[in-house]
C-alpha cells in the first residue's frame, strides 16, 4: 500500500510527559525515537547503518507512525532534528520483529521538509513546564498536553452537537457582541470605539510640532509689521492697487497662521466624549452601550417561544477578579431552552446529556484520555465511568442543607446554614463524600436566584438545579423560567 503523510513538528514517543505542570513534546512530526537529555541542540533522529528511523504525527491522534528513510532518498540530516516538518511517499508495512509498533512507513520518496534550527527550536523532547510554553503560544499544539485537549474538546464539541441534534434540538447563533447585560451575571466586558478614537485622536495631535511661545511672539510681530506695511501702502500715492492688494493678501495669510497657532496653543489633548458629566455613548459605534455576551440565554428564549427546543453553543465572557481555575474570563456554554418543559424536563436533558458526552470520550478519546490520567489525574477515566453509568442522585436544596449539617468528621470553612449559597466545598462533598456520585440539587431558595425562575406552590423555593459531580462541583445549573406574568410583576 502506498501512502502520503503530512507532518508538522516533532515529537517523542506517544504519551510523553509528566504530571502535574509539566509536560514532554507532543507526536507532531518528531524525528527520532531515541531518548534525548535536555541539551541545547538536541537531535534525537535515530540513525542505524545509512537509515533514519523517525517517529512521525500528523495531529489526528496521540500514536506516532515509525518512519524510515533511507540515506539515498533525502540528507537525513535535514531529517531528524526535533520539529522539522515533513511530507513523505511510501509504502505502508508490517514493522520488524522486536519492536513495539505494528506498522511502519518505508519512505521512497520526500516531497517537502521544513527544517528547524535545532539551536532555536525551543520545544525539546526534555520534560517542559506548562508556564514555559506561554512564551511560544504557537509552538503549544505540538506538545502533548495541548494537542491532546484540543482532540477532546473536539470531541466533546462534536459529542453536544450530536447529542442535541439526536433529540430534536435546532441549534442557534446567538451574538457575541449584545447591548444586553444580563442582570444576574454581574459586570461585563464593555465593547467602545470611543477609547480608540480619542487614542487616535491625541496621537494625531501628539506628532504635529506643538507651537512655542517665541513661535506666537515671532507671528504677532510679523502681523504687526505686515498691517503697517499695509497701512503705510495706502496712504502713498505712489504704489499700484497690484501691490496692496498682495500685500492685504500676505497679511490675511499671517493672521489665519497666528490663529491656528493661537487655537493649538490653546487647546487640550483629546477626550472621550461627556455629556452631562458622563460619557456620551450616543457618540459611540452602536449608539449605546455594548457588551461581549454573559449568556445567549435572553436571545435563544426567544427562539424558543418559535421553534421549540433550541440551543445554543458559543464563547461567553465574564471579567471575574479571581485567579482560580474555576474562574474564566472566557469559556464556552452550552444554553438549551425547551418550550412547554418543568424542571423534572431540564433535570433529566442535563443528566442524560451529561451522560452523553462521558461515553463518547471513552468511545472515541481514550487514547487521548490514558494521556490524561497517566500525567494529570489518575481516576478521570474511572471518572467518566461512573458518571456516563450511575443514575444521579436527586435532593432538594433543604436536604442538602441537612445532609451538610449532619456531617461530624468535617469543619467546612463556610458554615452550613439554610438559606445560604452553597459553596464549592459543599457541592464537592455532596457528591464525593455522601453520594459518591453525581448529585443533583433543586428547589433554591427565592432569594438566591433571579426573578425569572418559576416560583414553587410554597411560596419560598424556586423550580432551579445544580448539577453537582465528583472532584469539580458545579458543572451544570439551569431552571424552569416563570411565565405567570403576574407573579414575575411582584417579584
Amino acid at each position: 500500500m502506498r501512502l502520503v503523510v503530512g507532518n508538522t513538528n516533532g515529537n517523542p514517543t506517544p504519551g510523553g510527559g509528566n504530571g502535574g505542570a509539566e509536560e514532554k513534546t507532543s507526536g507532531n512530526g518528531d524525528h527520532g525515537s531515541a531518548t534525548a537529555e535536555a541539551a541545547p541542540n538536541p537531535t534525537p533522529g535515530r540513525t542505524i547503518a545509512g537509515q533514519a528511523h523517525l517517529q512521525l504525527n500528523d495531529g489526528s491522534c496521540s500514536t506516532n507512525l515509525q518512519v524510515v528513510v533511507d540515506a539515498s532518498v533525502a540528507p537525513l540530516n535535514q531529517l531528524t532534528p526535533t520539529g522539522t516538518s515533513i511530507l513523505v511517499e511510501g509504502v505502508l508495512r508490517k514493522a520488524a520483529e522486536g519492536t513495539k509498533k505494528n506498522v511502519e512507513l518505508k519512505v521512497e520518496k520526500v516531497l517537502q521538509v521544513g527544517t528547524v534550527d535545532p539551536a532555536k527550536y525551543p520545544i525539546s523532547r526534555t520534560r517542559l513546564p506548562l508556564e514555559f510554553l506561554r512564551n511560544y503560544v504557537h509552538l503549544r499544539p505540538r506538545t502533548n498536553t495541548f494537542s491532546s485537549v484540543a482532540r477532546i474538546r473536539n470531541a466533546l464539541a462534536y459529542a453536544t452537537h450530536t447529542f442535541y441534534q439526536n433529540h430534536g434540538f435546532l441549534y442557534v447563533h446567538t451574538p457575541i457582541i449584545t447591548t444586553s447585560n444580563f442582570p444576574s451575571t454581574g459586570e461585563a466586558f464593555q465593547v467602545t470605539t470611543l477609547f480608540s478614537e480619542a487614542d487616535k485622536a491625541e496621537w494625531e495631535f501628539r506628532a504635529l510640532r506643538q507651537p512655542t511661545d517665541a513661535d506666537l511672539l515671532d507671528t504677532r510681530n510679523a502681523v504687526t509689521q505686515k498691517t503697517k506695511r499695509v497701512l503705510d501702502l495706502k496712504k502713498s500715492n505712489k504704489e499700484s492697487k497690484a501691490t496692496i492688494d498682495a500685500a492685504i493678501e500676505d497679511l490675511q495669510r499671517s493672521k489665519e497662521l497666528l490663529s491656528k497657532l493661537e487655537e493649538k496653543f490653546r487647546s487640550k489633548l483629546v477626550k472621550v466624549p461627556e455629556k452631562d458629566g458622563r460619557i456620551d455613548y450616543s457618540r459611540d459605534f452602536f449608539s449605546r452601550q455594548a457588551y461581549l455576551t454573559v449568556s445567549g440565554q435572553f436571545h435563544v428564549e426567544s427562539y424558543a417561544c418559535a421553534l421549540s427546543s433550541v440551543y445554543t453553543f458559543g464563547p461567553t465572557f465574564r471579567p471575574e477578579l479571581s485567579q482560580s481555575t474555576r474562574h474564566l474570563a472566557e469559556y464556552w456554554t452550552v444554553e438549551p431552552e425547551i418550550a412547554f418543559a418543568d424542571l423534572e424536563d431540564g433535570m433529566n436533558c442535563a443528566e442524560d446529556y451529561l451522560k452523553f458526552i462521558c461515553q463518547w470520550l471513552l468511545d472515541n478519546c481514550i487514547d487521548d484520555m490514558k494521556f490524561m490520567s497517566k500525567q494529570f489525574d489518575k481516576n478521570a477515566i474511572d471518572r467518566l465511568r461512573q458518571v456516563a453509568s450511575t443514575p444521579f442522585a436527586r435532593i432538594t436544596y433543604n436536604e442538602a442543607i441537612e445532609l451538610l449539617k449532619k456531617v461530624p468528621e468535617r469543619k467546612f470553612e463556610i458554615k452550613v446554614e439554610m438559606g445560604m449559597d452553597l459553596a464549592p466545598e459543599h457541592e464537592r462533598y455532596l457528591p464525593e463524600e455522601i453520594f459518591k456520585k453525581p448529585v443533583i440539587v433543586y428547589n433554591y431558595p427565592k432569594e438566591n436566584r433571579p426573578f425569572y425562575v418559576r416560583l414553587n406552590d410554597d411560596g419560598k423555593t424556586v423550580a432551579s438545579m445544580e448539577v453537582l459531580v465528583p472532584k469539580i462541583g458545579g458543572v451544570i445549573s439551569g431552571s424552569q423560567r416563570e411565565e405567570r406574568y403576574e407573579v414575575i410583576e411582584k417579584r
